[in-house]
């Protein structure tokens, strides 16, 4: 009974007690593929700094055989060994307590490999046709217990010497070189260097069957990518950008890359993009592997971006490691601001800059829900980690370090880094600590200006009026849902009046203030005069414009006088305001018509998905006005549509290729007759020849949900020609391509039958994420229904983890009304997850503000007309 007492004592902790650190792993796994289990022993050099009866380390599904512990005083053997699968923990009960001193904990263990892309798990590949097993870990944040018993925490550091027996005939990697391999009939033993001090989450193995290629940095580190057979050449770009990334970041921190090699594997399941493992960045293949004849323009981007962002960690996150999940955001948050920043000076013809909009956008509308969260968030319970792994640290997190380097300067961010990269090197930070290192290198108090930036969740809206010379500015919360924040933030605000010549900035440290630009110009009651408030979108907050400002920006805009990402700017304040009932619908469908004439690429992403928006809350609020709504959004996109055309020109720049995808399937979603003909005309060229230049990777997508928009139970040929093209396709990409818009049919039927397909074996669990992703408007109370009848089939398949993440947002999130959220709330009253538990309250959210924006329009008596009159205007 006293033991039992003494052993709660630690239950109900987000961390383990500090009475032991371990300091070394010595690591053997033995690998039996065919059974799909393994076992192995783990050597742990420990550090007792308190005396104790107990060692208490993470342990989870793992079948423990022996236990002994080892120091200058003998042998000890726990009476005792108890695995709590609720808390995740090993404790080993000693008789006689264990001395202040070093030892070494030897354990002997056992478990099967996982099935839901966690841990150690297993997937599958093709050899010859015939499926075989592999093994693949990802430990990110808290699966390395599911592996080997050790203290699961980013600051319990340690070196690590892993071997691993595995099938003669395959490939063995981990973070370090091989030293040496030995051959025991079929099975071989492959030894790996000792690493240096590393956190849990980054140790890796993977063991499968590849061919690679190599190339070496300028600096002499020998940088592999590991491809499926017979595909290494689709690994050279991915090599490529990881060699110069290298290269680049080692000069960027002033710190050179800290291990004798990287290599990048592509695994055929992954449930997340990528993994940043010391040394050994895991990749989907579709991250990784990039094709020229099927591959997008935008995946190729992408895949710069994501190979930047994974060797970025390599510095962020592996060599200086957060101490705590708290502070996720300063891996994932700097990981992705810094990788933007790569890929402009490698790529500068892309203007990565100007997209980086993107990121801040999905920052804001996620920080604009009450349901949001600090960026340094507390973390209770470690399966709730994988929820931060969002918008907020990734998106929120890089634009919040986005402004800060605008206010501070280039040089001077820059320096800071590498003083902070090299203060922390080999250890564990918090965001103080950065903050302490940006403060001693600018001069200035960092930390009183972003705390509330990084300790609150929420941001500003700043109101901003005219009177003759003086501009008044006013701060207070936004929310999406019109509730009243609180809050008063440290805001650095720039402004330009009339031209970008004419500018002023200034730090809005109190709720409100006037500021006098009588220096700029004389009088203010010119109408030609226009100010724009957030120069560039470098600040991580929204504006509202009085009545007056507006209408002389949307002239501004009219007249071209305005950068992009100022006309971006305006287009997505504008929305927000709207969805949260702060403008109405008809002032947002006004500024959108003067975007007729736009052609630049950021600019029309974004004015293409408000019109998505528009029309999913429109279906709700004024549904005899769909068609009009429709066909004004048409005519919004039909200059730039046939400047572009179907078919790409030599020598033509890369917007022209990431444009004309979006465009051309707005059009075909927007049911533009003329392009929805043409894309099945295409179509049916593709089925007689599947490598025709008349549908490129880029236009696919229009062909493609222009069959599937068409396609009903009574309409099926189309459809089933589809999922044959899928069945025959031998690329990632053009699975991934058909996965995304397979659902976007009308028809309901059409689309249980598509869902029923996506949880079949015919489309990898990791693949799942593409298709609910792309599940039509008009079938959204279906998919929730769908969900509810298979809810438990789907956590059975894909169990709790990141990719049931997927299935909670993507389906609920569309749903539009009170009733439906009620519906949703009350379903999951009995089956919430810690895994799926912020998801599923910001989904809610998001539900009940387009309800109340329904209601809103509702009310808002001269919307029709106005629809009516825009869709006839040509």
């Amino acid at each position: 009974m006293e033991q039992k007492q003494s052993i709660e004592q630690f239950k109900g902790r987000a961390r383990l007690p500090n009475f032991a650190i371990p300091r070394r792993y010595d690591l053997h796994l033995r690998l039996d593929l065919s059974a799909c289990t393994y076992s192995g022993t783990v050597q742990i050099n420990v550090s007792i700094v308190e005396e104790t009866k107990f060692l208490v380390l993470n342990a989870l599904e793992l079948d423990v055989h022996e236990v002994c512990f080892t120091n200058s005083h003998g042998q000890y053997r726990p009476s005792d060994v108890v695995l709590d699968g609720d808390e995740e923990f090993l404790v080993l009960v000693f008789d006689q307590a264990l001395g202040v001193g070093e030892g070494v904990l030897g354990i002997g263990f056992s478990a099967v490999l996982d099935a839901h892309l966690k841990g150690f798990y297993k997937c599958t590949y093709l050899d010859g046709g015939e499926k075989k097993n592999m093994a693949v870990t990802q430990f990110e944040p808290v699966d390395a217990r599911r592996c080997f018993p050790c203290w699961d925490e980013p600051a319990l550091k340690a070196t690590f010497k892993i071997a691993v027996d595995v099938p003669s005939e395959l490939t063995a990697l981990s973070n370090m070189p091989i030293i040496s391999e030995k051959l025991d009939a079929n099975v071989k033993t492959v030894y790996f260097e000792e690493s240096p001090i590393m956190s849990t989450y980054l140790v890796a193995v993977v063991v499968g069957l590849f061919e690679h290629i190599e190339d070496t940095t300028s600096d002499g580190v020998k940088v592999r990518a590991y491809c499926p057979v017979g595909k290494s050449d689709k690994g050279e770009f991915a090599l490529n950008l990881a060699v110069k990334t290298l290269d680049l970041f080692s000069k960027y921190f002033s710190t050179p890359y800290s291990l004798p090699k990287l290599d990048m594997v592509a695994v055929p399941e992954f449930s997340g993009g990528a993994m940043e493992n010391y040394g050994l960045i895991t990749y989907r293949e579709n991250e990784m592997l990039y094709d020229h004849l099927h591959s997008t323009t935008a995946r190729k981007q992408r895949m710069a971006i994501v190979v930047a962002h994974e060797v970025a960690h390599q510095w962020f996150g592996n060599l200086v490691t957060m101490e705590w999940w708290t502070d996720l955001w300063l891996n994932e948050g700097f990981a992705t601001w810094v990788s933007y920043m790569a890929t402009d000076i490698l790529f500068p013809e892309w203007k990565i800059w100007s997209q980086f909009l993107q990121q801040t956008t999905g920052g804001l509308v996620k920080d604009a829900l009450e349901q949001s969260h600090p960026i340094e968030v507390e973390i209770h319970q470690a399966r709730s980690i994988l929820e931060v792994f969002d918008d907020i640290s990734y998106k929120k997190g890089s634009a919040v370090i986005r402004m800060l380097q605008s206010y501070l300067g280039d040089d001077i961010f820059q320096k800071s880094l590498s003083s902070y990269i090299k203060r922390f090197s080999g250890k564990n930070a918090k965001t103080e600590d950065l903050w302490s290192v940006l403060s001693e290198e600018s001069g200035v108090k960092v930390s009183e200006m972003m705390d509330a930036w990084t300790k609150k969740k929420g941001y500003p809206v700043i109101s901003v009026k005219a009177k003759e010379h003086i501009l008044e500015f006013e701060q207070t919360q936004f929310l999406s849902s019109g509730l009243q924040g609180d809050g008063n933030w440290i805001v650095p605000i720039n402004f330009s009046l009339a031209s970008y010549d004419r500018h002023k900035s200034f730090l809005l440290e109190t709720k409100s203030r006037e500021v006098d630009i009588s220096d700029l110009v004389d009088s203010f009651d010119n109408e030609q005069l226009w100010v724009k408030i957030n120069i560039y979108q470098s600040g991580f907050y929204r504006v509202n414009y009085e009545d007056k400002l507006a209408a002389r920006l949307r002239k501004a805009i009219e007249h071209n006088s305005l950068e992009a990402t100022d006309k971006f700017g305006i287009l997505d304040d504008a929305y927000a305001l709207c969805e949260a009932c702060e403008q109405s619908l008809s002032s947002l469908l006004s500024l959108m018509d003067v975007y007729r004439k736009e052609v630049d690429y950021i600019v029309l992403t974004n004015l293409i998905n408000v019109c998505y928006n528009v029309v999913k809350i429109s279906s709700e609020a004024i549904p005899d006005s769909a068609n009009d709504l429709k066909q004004f959004f048409i005519n919004l996109l039909l200059f730039p549509a046939e400047r572009l055309g179907w078919d790409s020109i030599p020598g033509e720049d890369h917007f022209s290729a990431l444009l004309r995808a979006e465009i051309l399937q707005a059009l075909v979603i927007f049911g533009h007759d003329q392009t929805q003909k043409e894309a099945l005309d295409r179509f049916q060229t593709l089925l007689n020849d599947r490598n025709t230049p008349l549908l490129s990777a880029d236009t696919k997508g229009a062909a493609y949900i222009a069959v599937m928009r068409n396609a009903s139970i009574s309409n099926r040929k189309d459809f089933e020609s589809l999922l044959n093209v899928y069945r025959e396709a031998n690329t990632v990409q053009e699975k991934e391509r058909i996965l995304r818009f397979f659902a976007s049919s009308p028809d309901p039927d059409t689309v249980l039958e598509v869902l029923n397909f996506f949880l079949s074996d015919e489309v990898r669990d990791q693949d799942i994420i593409y298709g609910l992703i792309g599940i039509s408007l008009e079938c959204r109370e279906i998919a929730w229904i769908w969900l509810k009848e298979n809810w438990d089939l789907i956590l059975s398949k894909y169990g709790a983890g990141l990719l049931l993440t997927h299935f909670v947002r993507d389906i609920v999130t569309p749903l539009c009304s009170n009733e439906k959220a009620d519906e949703v709330e009350e379903f999951f009253a009995s089956r919430v997850h810690p895994v799926i538990s912020m998801t599923l309250k910001q989904s809610i959210a998001q539900v009940r503000i387009k309800a109340r924006w329904v209601e809103h329009i509702r009310q808002q008596q001269s919307v029709q007309e106005l629809v009516k009159e825009l869709a006839g205007k040509k």
